[in-house]
């Protein structure tokens, strides 16, 4: 299976990054070839709404990050969401590659499994459900499956989540992906 995971944290060793690294191991050792593109340190710009890829029927107006993840994103079997909460939702970097999902729409249609993995300070399951309702309607939109999500919430820090078992729920969602 081709695996392509979008992280949107600005923290290279946070929270979220964990559950990344403990999927992507499931992931790997079970055989499946994964991409990984870190929305926060990639060169993304966000979409203007000007239409050019469809009324020109091209590409998008910017030479960005996104050329080297669109082909990834297309040719994937299975997409993972990984961000930490940020006021009730994703964080701003991976909202933009989503916005940007906008060129290539027609390619990323159907036949995909999708993932979510977030991370919050707050210890309430409750706190994650606008991030997952919003989810959720991406994925409709897109018409692919949902493959389930880790929501780990109660982890401010890297020592927080260390000390739950949510990495090695990430570890058997990637292996049984």
């Amino acid at each position: 299976m081709k695996i392509t995971v979008i992280t949107g944290s600005p923290h290279k060793n946070g929270t979220s990054a964990l559950l990344v690294e403990k999927f992507i191991d499931g992931a790997k050792e079970a055989g499946h070839n994964v991409f990984r593109f870190d929305a926060a340190f990639e060169d993304v710009k966000p979409c203007v709404g000007c239409d050019h890829c469809k009324t020109e029927g091209s590409s998008c107006i910017y030479n960005d990050s996104m050329n080297k993840l669109n082909d990834q994103l297309i040719s994937a079997d299975m997409v993972v969401f990984a961000t930490p909460l940020y006021y009730l939702g994703m964080t701003a970097q991976i909202k933009t590659v989503i916005d940007r999902f906008y060129a290539t729409e027609p390619k990323l249609m159907g036949n995909k499994k999708a993932l979510l993995m977030a991370t919050a300070y707050a210890p309430n399951d409750g706190i994650m459900k606008l991030l997952t309702e919003h989810y959720k309607t991406i994925i409709n939109y897109l018409k692919w499956e949902d493959a389930g999500a880790v929501l780990a919430t109660g982890c401010r820090v890297l020592s927080d989540i260390e000390q739950t078992d949510y990495p090695n729920q990430a570890y058997e969602m990637g292996k049984n992906a």
